[in-house]
């Protein structure tokens, strides 16, 4: 199947403004859900003037935050109409529980986000996941597995692991193996090897991409404590993951936003992934993998909303 595209000349008509929403127009609320014994923590946040609200889950990427952007996304989700809940991952945050990336993993704490959710009063009954970089592929597992979702939303996903085997050095590979292995071996001792979430071309890191490092630094607020460091072990189970793979089994509406320059996730994957989904769109716009962060930010969301809108508030 093709997916239908929106070019960027011809945008959606936008209900997002580039302004900071007021805090009048929505409330928040700490929830809390439990993965495996470990107590995860998010933030809904709901639009005062909706009755039953739709909801939009949200989950980040590689080893990142909530705090990292979620919000922001969230804070105008809800000031169109839609409740928002941003969460994070076991072990990142003030979620409780060992920071490990492993797909699998974060894969259970997404479905245990959207069980809470499911269990919260006075919010609709439709729901909507959103995920972007590594949790761009998340969403389209979940969906795949479950039937109850209205909606996928996937920016910038990673789509598929062997991807990374056709981009990196020989060098780069060796490396990641050796990397990884050793944290493995590390781990029988209780101890661990790690490496660099993020870096420069030059540097061994898991995102060393051109724009890498100053894009994903942007995104962490001045106050945070958090490490620019991950498990090596990720490193080992990344080229395995293949939600493409999944994307058949995905019975709702999916919309796909990719960078045509990015060089995290190269274009022609996400392409891919959105040709794989049964029922999806694909928004491709001239743009990096950390661009709709910044200069792009009201354009990519104003997208977002339209295909939620179309979606979720159908008559």
């Amino acid at each position: 199947m093709s997916a239908p595209r929106a070019t960027p000349d011809r945008p959606p008509a936008r209900r997002v403004r580039g302004d900071p929403p007021s805090r009048e127009r929505f409330a928040t609320r700490r929830l809390t859900f439990t993965v495996d014994g470990d107590d995860c923590v998010g933030t809904l946040y709901r639009p005062r003037d909706v009755a039953e609200p739709a909801t939009v889950v949200l989950g980040h990427g590689l080893a990142a935050e909530a705090v990292f952007g979620l919000d922001r996304v969230a804070e105008h989700l809800a000031d169109v109409g839609y409740a928002a809940f941003t969460f994070d991952y076991r072990g990142f945050g003030a979620s409780e529980g060992e920071p490990l990336v492993l797909p699998s993993r974060q894969i259970a704490d997404w479905q245990a986000a959207v069980d809470r959710v499911r269990g919260v009063d006075a919010l609709g009954d439709g729901i909507a996941l959103w995920g972007v970089s590594l949790g761009g592929g998340h969403v389209v597992g979940v969906a795949a597995e479950r039937y109850d979702v209205d909606a996928v939303v996937a920016r910038t996903p990673f789509a598929d692991g062997r991807s990374l085997l056709r981009s990196k050095s020989p060098r780069y590979l060796a490396r990641a193996i050796g990397a990884g292995v050793r944290d493995r071996l590390a781990g029988l001792v209780g101890r661990e090897h790690e490496v660099k979430v993020y870096g420069r071309p030059e540097e061994f890191a898991a995102l060393n991409e051109s724009g890498a490092l100053d894009g994903y630094a942007a995104l962490i607020p001045r106050d945070s404590t958090w490490q620019n460091e991950t498990r090596a072990r990720t490193l080992l189970a990344l080229p395995r993951y293949r939600p493409v793979a999944d994307a058949s089994a995905v019975t709702c509406p999916s919309l796909v936003v990719a960078g045509t320059e990015d060089q995290v996730v190269p274009y022609k994957y996400t392409d891919r992934l959105a040709d794989e989904l049964p029922d999806s769109s694909l928004v491709a716009l001239p743009m990096g993998h950390f661009d709709a962060w910044d200069d792009r930010f009201t354009e990519v969301l104003a997208h977002e909303v339209a295909f939620l809108d179309a979606v979720l508030e159908r008559p």
